[in-house]
């Protein structure tokens, strides 16, 4: 697993700096996205994971971890809203990151070494947030191959 300055404080603690208070089930699903999404992952994939804890529950916990910026919403044109775990900078900003999403089998990866690059705005458009999303096929959807 990759570590990301964020993983050095407890799941607890970095939902506390992030400003959410925490409970027993918000700290159940921080801790399963953090250390068990790598890449992109929707409501479903959680509830397959969780299944103890009932969809509107963790609809509503996606969205709180989303408002306080440890989650990001990723619009892929699957049709399906995936989030991904946000890596923070000095500035504590969610950094825009590029995604490559699979037309096939529509999964949908996290390059998160790889910035969005800086587009050249008009000066009266204000910037606040980008998404960048390669669309192509991936490795095992191109050779048939699972794993």
């Amino acid at each position: 697993m990759m570590h990301h300055p964020q993983y050095l404080i407890s799941d607890e603690q970095s939902l506390d700096n992030a400003g959410v208070h925490v409970t027993a089930v918000r700290l159940m699903v921080w801790r399963h996205v953090r250390h068990h999404f790598h890449d992109a992952f929707n409501l479903q994939d959680l509830m397959e994971a969780l299944p103890t804890v009932d969809r509107s529950t963790l609809f509503r916990t996606l969205t709180t971890l989303t408002d306080a910026h440890l989650l990001h919403e990723i619009n892929d044109g699957s049709g399906t809203q995936k989030y991904c775990v946000c890596h923070f900078d000095d500035t504590r900003q969610c950094e825009g990151h590029v995604h490559l999403t699979c037309k096939i089998c529509h999964r949908t990866y996290c390059l998160n070494n790889v910035r969005i690059p800086p587009v050249a705005l008009p000066s009266w458009f204000e910037l606040e947030e980008a998404e960048y999303v390669v669309k192509g096929i991936c490795e095992r959807c191109k050779t048939g191959k699972e794993g």
